[in-house]
């Protein structure tokens, strides 16, 4: 168990966290949830240890093993990607080390062979003899092939680094488990095999997550930061935004009610106060008047931005035919004769672990790259606006945020422009701001409004839910449902590829692809998805075996 105990943290003269007290136990899952700044990710840095509070204390019951995801990506590039994952468990890797410098001694001595001793019966208590194949099992559950497991993270690439530290901080089954945004940069197969992991783990865990429905699938608590409080639901996130919200509209209307009461007392009193006859009861009245107390309801430190797609004009029958294009970069295959022809009516997400592939493809239909076979054509009613997972060259000048949407409207009028900012909660002198200066989550709300004001009828969207938060996510897949276009996107929000497509293309690791029409939920549990997993899966068994 780990508890937090009158926690209070004043970053100057504001109070981020004011007498949090919180127990966080065996067995349960706890998401950790608020708006951006609410101090999310400060609250796990105190609860590791990392950030010191101004007051009060984090007691963990002795003898528990805490583990937490690092964020350095950089911290390990001296190590193997094996004796990473293995690090998460400190003490054993400390032995393992000590052990290893003991036997390569030249000059063995007795107390060289006692101390060696001692440290092999602890390295059993710790079940030391399976750790590389532990450690092994959770790479290849994420996706980190067996090939790579000897490899220097140097020599990784930033998404295979991030899988291997969400290995090490799993690894030997910690007492308290503390996840900051675990499924960053994961792809869905990835985050289905961590669901899966977290719900059979039985120890403590707090996880900080935009992805809702990651946090559905996982949690069986709700703890929510709001005004330097946290309070805490039982239930997953669904559980909580009903709650909170059937909370807030019962103390509405007690107080409805309760402001009637006041109104009648107010009206009894006013009339008989003067009136002998009637003046015990006027006291009385007086009385418990005093004693009603309206229910304070603060608004949710939560906004909610205000994201509308609405196209220019409607899209003929001609939409979009692609034939035949393949891409080689850097000597690999990533497209290998893609063909489809879309629809006026389809919104489809691009899925599967190869994260290339989609991006790849996407240059391609917007004109970024050359393919090097093959042939699109986008119909003559169509506009296109991309949404790149990569948007730091659009941000790399000295444009405030006004002029830089400025740019991309029609009408060059700075009340209009600043109208569609306002949707993205960029308010007031928010738009004089330089653009090069925006954080991550800014950027994103900005290229959404950069979306919005083109009025395109084709939306093509690469990992658009990054760095957003959980209120811009949702205002976004409400967004993405009511787009009356055609939608082309990758996303590793499940939430928001289940309820937005409604055909799914799979871009496989060999550059072919898969095309249904079908829901993603549907998708997945199809026979002929478990079919091309276990062809996948067993041809790769054979070349592990004949290697």
């Amino acid at each position: 168990m780990i508890s937090a105990n009158n926690i209070t943290l004043r970053l100057g003269k504001r109070a981020l966290f004011e007498d949090v007290n919180i127990k966080f136990t065996q067995g349960n899952c706890y998401g950790l949830i608020g708006a951006n700044g609410a101090g999310k990710s400060t609250f796990l840095r105190i609860l590791t240890g990392e950030l010191e509070p101004t007051k009060g204390e984090i007691a963990i019951t002795p003898g528990e093993r805490l583990s937490f995801l690092k964020q350095n990506h950089f911290a390990y590039d001296e190590y193997t990607v094996l004796d990473t994952v293995i690090m998460g468990n400190a003490r054993l890797y400390q032995i393992m080390k000590e052990k290893d410098a003991i036997y390569m001694k030249e000059d063995f001595s007795e107390e060289d062979g006692i101390r060696a001793s001692e440290l092999e019966a602890e390295f059993a208590d710790m079940n030391g003899w399976e750790a590389e194949s532990d450690a092994a099992t959770l790479l290849n559950g994420l996706g980190i092939e067996s090939e790579l497991h000897y490899t220097m993270m140097k020599d990784l690439l930033g998404a295979q680094k991030v899988k291997v530290l969400l290995a090490q901080a799993l690894f030997g089954n910690p007492d308290i488990l503390l996840l900051d945004e675990p499924t960053n940069h994961l792809d869905l197969d990835a985050i289905a095999w961590l669901e899966e992991f977290l719900i059979n783990f039985n120890n403590t865990v707090i996880v900080v997550s935009h992805d809702r429905y990651f946090l559905n699938k996982v949690c069986t608590h709700t703890a929510d930061i709001d005004y330097g409080k946290i309070q805490l639901y039982a239930g997953n996130y669904d559980f909580w935004y009903e709650s909170s919200q059937l909370l807030i509209r019962q103390m509405k209307e007690a107080n409805k009610k309760k402001e009637e009461k006041i109104k009648e007392l107010q009206e009894f009193i006013s009339r008989f106060s003067a009136n002998a006859s009637k003046s015990k009861q006027a006291t009385s009245r007086k009385r418990a008047l005093e004693k009603i107390q309206l229910d304070e309801i603060k608004p949710s430190s939560r906004k909610y931005p205000y994201i509308d797609f609405r196209p220019n004009r409607e899209i003929g029958n001609e939409v979009l035919t692609v034939e035949g294009i393949s891409k080689t970069i850097d000597g690999v295959k990533v497209l290998d004769n893609i063909s489809f022809i879309l629809g006026h009516d389809d919104k489809v997400a691009f899925v599967g672990s190869n994260e290339f592939a989609k991006t790849t493809l996407f240059q391609i239909l917007t004109g970024e790259l050359e393919p090097d076979e093959g042939t699109y054509k986008w119909g003559v009613t169509t506009s296109q606006a991309y949404f790149p997972k990569d948007n730091s060259a659009e941000f790399d000048n000295d444009d405030t945020i006004v002029d830089w949407l400025t740019q991309y409207s029609e009408i060059k009028d700075a009340t209009y422009v600043r109208g569609f900012l306002g949707r993205m909660l960029f308010a007031g002198e928010d738009g004089v701001k330089k653009v090069k200066i925006l954080s991550g989550g800014e950027k994103v709300r900005c290229m959404l409004s950069k979306l919005m004001i083109s009025g395109a009828n084709i939306l093509l969207l690469d990992e658009p839910t990054d760095h957003l938060d959980m209120e811009s996510i949702t205002a976004l897949n409400n967004g993405l449902i009511k787009f009356p276009g055609v939608l082309l996107f990758s996303s590793r929000d499940h939430q928001i590829v289940q309820t937005t497509a409604n055909r799914i293309i799979e871009l496989l690791p060999n550059g072919t692809m898969i095309d249904k029409i079908t829901t993603y939920d549907e998708y997945l549990e199809s026979d002929a998805m478990a079919r091309k997993r276990t062809v996948y899966t067993a041809k790769k068994e054979e070349e592990d075996f004949t290697e």
